[in-house]
């Protein structure tokens, strides 16, 4: 795969290795967000709270993750991108150092806030990759950058297992910290320079991105796939620690991180599915994601069952659930860096800030879920949203449909920004 830089580049400039290396990077960065959710069991031991209590860590890292997206990422249409990933970077190590450190649940809270809010390199990364190839490679590379993703997901709640059974919930965070630190420094490096796309000021950049879901059918359509079947893996993967570790399989925190691993083909998958897209279009990938989340939701409410065989439908669930929400996020993202090059960043913060509201959401009412109706009442959540992205997939191919065989039909006028 080859970059086509748009500024000459330095010595640190693009070259053939830099694909793999921003690869490398999402995934480091995003693990920081998903690792909290296999120590659950752990941290509730620890500080002596509730299980319910403890999986709130993860659940307002998310939140924190939302935010950022939605504060930070515009910046990276006004900002130097290598710089302003830098001093994210070494920003976030801090804050895991600090939750690392935490004595009581309301700091190590306010620690998970700060690193999902500062974690959001990966969102940066994503733009900046797309900027940087042709547009016929463009769901190539980004499904090479969310192969990376993928991988920083599944190995964060192995990592985040193994290490805390051993080395107690506070390890994690701590080498999390190191890791973060030592990747500032090797983007700080590797990273091309790249020039400003606009020079708008902060809250016109904000405006913007609001103003694009409003405005951009393709972006609202997008975020409203995402956010559902992402809440749906959200729901999943908050709920597993308390189904592995309650009554139905009393296991520890370690077999959370181990099960992870099962998804490691849907790394895989990911860059199969941006030459899926290139070749066959963004909406027949996420028609094809919505039945894959649904058919994970069967899957996994069998898990009830306990012993092997339920153990082994939980993994089944979560193979087919990983895979899907990955594909669709290819397929997604490949749509919306279509739309407005100079505005990509932008684009990308409506999208991703409505993704990690549903994924946010989707945790919250697992917890609910679980509370009430236990696992069973969870895989009901991510069947509805499963079945309402599938509805809404259906419904907007029937329109287009319509106004393709409709003679006075005419396009939507894509948003031309605000005047200048």
């Amino acid at each position: 795969m080859t970059f086509r830089a748009r500024h000459p580049p330095g010595p640190a400039g693009p070259g053939p290795r830099l694909p793999l290396v921003m690869a490398l990077a999402c995934g480091v960065s995003v693990a920081n967000v998903y690792f909290p959710q296999a120590l659950t069991p752990l941290i509730a031991d620890g500080l002596g709270i509730t299980p319910s209590a403890a999986a709130g860590v993860a659940t307002v890292t998310q939140f924190g993750y939302a935010v950022g997206i939605f504060l930070l990422v515009p910046l990276g249409d006004r900002l130097p991108r290598r710089p302003l990933i830098t001093v994210l970077l070494v920003v976030t190590a801090c804050a895991l150092l600090a939750a690392g450190l935490a004595p009581a649940a309301a700091p190590l809270m306010a620690a998970g806030v700060a690193v999902g809010l500062t974690t959001v390199v990966p969102q940066l990364l994503l733009p900046m990759a797309a900027g940087l190839v042709a547009p016929d490679r463009r769901g190539s590379v980004i499904g090479t950058l969310q192969g990376g993703l993928i991988g920083g997901i599944l190995l964060a709640r192995t990592f985040g297992g193994v290490l805390g059974e051993h080395l107690g919930w506070r390890a994690p965070y701590l080498a999390a910290a190191a890791l973060t630190g030592l990747l500032a420094v090797v983007l700080g490096l590797a990273l091309p320079a790249t020039a400003s796309a606009t020079r708008d000021r902060y809250p016109v950049l904000l405006a913007d991105a609001v103003r694009m879901l409003r405005t951009e059918p393709d972006l609202r359509r997008s975020a409203l796939y995402q956010s559902t079947l992402f809440g749906a893996f959200s729901a999943a993967w908050t709920a597993l620690a308390l189904l592995l570790t309650g009554p139905h399989y009393r296991m520890d925190a370690q077999a959370v991180g181990v099960l992870a691993l099962i998804g490691a083909a849907s790394m895989c998958c990911a860059p199969a599915a941006g030459r899926w897209v290139d070749r066959r279009g963004a909406d027949r990938v996420n028609t094809w994601c919505a039945w894959g989340v649904l058919a994970a939701a069967v899957a996994l409410g069998a898990g009830v069952a306990g012993g092997a065989t339920g153990l082994a439908a939980v993994g089944l669930g979560l193979l087919l659930l990983d895979v899907a929400v990955q594909c669709s996020q290819v397929a997604n993202q490949a749509r919306i860096f279509a739309l407005r090059p100079e505005a990509r960043s932008r684009l990308n913060t409506a999208y991703m800030t409505c993704s990690f509201l549903g994924g946010s959401a989707g945790s919250w009412l697992a917890i609910r879920a679980y509370a009430l109706l236990g696992w069973t009442g969870v895989c009901a959540l991510i069947a509805l949203a499963a079945a309402l992205a599938l509805t809404a997939r259906l419904a907007d191919g029937r329109c287009r449909r319509g106004r393709e065989e409709s003679p006075s039909a005419e396009p939507l006028a894509s948003y031309a920004g605000p005047p200048r």
